[in-house]
């Protein structure tokens, strides 16, 4: 067989691959060291999608220490069906990429766009953070110079940013979030606790240290800091509380507040730089200074007791929420996948048909 013919039966085998399903998709996961990240969640939770979907999808992790450490955690934490995912270390050397497998790359991860810029497999950027785009990519580089042309984010102001510094030349489809069931209202009455989580700590501090300074006579309110917390005790911990505080600068999408929404919470927080669509000035309490916080909480807090916290604003947080389930991500996460595997094929096609050509030509010219 000579090297045309080789290439063209590969060709054909590799269409074959991805019209079966015969292929995996990797998605790169950071080891967070037993701390729970939304991030890696919604990784898991595509994962767990297209798995069920008949593809071949795997968590791919750099260190073989991951399944020691990090697996047992995401058992207690996001459960049992997400440890028994797939997983794939790229210490062991196991993983062997080909032309029909696709590799999910994280937006912090330039330095892995750059290495793996000469394997065969189609590469596609998961972008939950646009703050990190630049962290780790070379200055004058874009995404585009490794050969990467699909980005995935999780909402449509994330997808306007990523288009304006990649320009058209990168797609960009947008898989947004879901809320699932483990949050839901209480059927106890709530107590007066206020949930609070902020990507500086200091923040949490500041907010608890500035409002029992102010608000001496609600000494009694208890706040409780959200980190670390699996989520059965973290939905737990949402369904006890009256109340939410989120703060945030960076936030890509929130899924803190919309859990704190299902969970029956107003949330009171700092409008974040990249503002996402279901925040409205109906569905929470939203500021643009976090030192105000304090004092809005406290009224908060006295309507509560009163009872008189306004029957619109629930409402309104239950229309928010319902618009963030598991089926919309489900169908969304098939519909993009789908799409990046029915071009691929189109992509092999193309060749084949490319070199078939060329093979009658040279026949001709003969």
């Amino acid at each position: 067989m000579d090297k045309v013919e080789e290439i063209l039966k590969n060709l054909n085998e590799g269409v074959e691959r991805l019209e079966n399903k015969d292929f995996s998709i990797y998605f790169f996961v950071i080891d967070t060291e037993t701390s729970p990240v939304a991030s890696v969640a919604y990784i898991y939770e595509q994962v767990k999608i297209l798995k069920e979907s008949g593809y071949n999808a795997r968590i791919l992790h750099e260190k073989n220490s991951y399944k020691e450490k990090q697996l047992p955690f995401i058992k207690s934490w996001l459960g049992e069906e997400y440890f028994n995912l797939p997983h794939s270390s790229i210490e062991d050397k196991s993983v062997n990429v080909n032309a029909t497998d696709f590799i999910i790359i994280p937006e912090l991860f330039a330095n892995v766009m750059e290495q793996t810029v000469k394997l065969p497999a189609k590469r596609v950027v998961l972008c939950q953070s646009y703050d990190y785009i630049t962290e780790t990519l070379q200055v004058g580089k874009s995404w585009l110079d490794y050969n990467i042309t699909d980005c995935i984010t999780t909402t449509e102001q994330q997808k306007e940013y990523i288009e304006g510094l990649f320009g058209s030349k990168l797609n960009v489809d947008v898989i947004p979030v879901s809320i699932d069931d483990t949050f839901k209202k209480p059927i106890k009455p709530k107590s007066p606790i206020v949930s609070i989580l902020t990507r500086d700590q200091r923040d949490t501090v500041k907010i608890f240290k500035s409002f029992y300074l102010k608000y001496p006579h609600l000494k009694w309110v208890t706040f409780r800091d959200m980190r670390g917390m699996t989520k059965d005790v973290f939905a737990k911990a949402l369904q006890d509380s009256c109340v939410s505080v989120w703060v945030d600068d960076i936030a890509g999408f929130g899924t803190y507040p919309l859990e704190s929404m299902k969970s029956g919470n107003v949330v009171i927080g700092k409008i974040p730089n990249l503002l996402s669509t279901w925040i409205n000035e109906k569905n929470g309490i939203w500021v643009d200074n976090t030192n105000v916080i304090p004092d809005l909480l406290a009224k908060f807090i006295q309507a509560w007791l009163e009872d008189s916290t306004p029957e619109e604003i629930y409402k309104n947080m239950d229309s928010t929420v319902e618009k963030f389930t598991i089926e919309k991500q489900k169908e969304k996460t098939i519909e993009v996948y789908g799409r990046l595997v029915n071009e691929r094929i189109e992509e092999f096609r193309s060749t084949l048909q490319k070199y078939k050509n060329n093979k009658e030509e040279e026949k001709i010219s003969q």
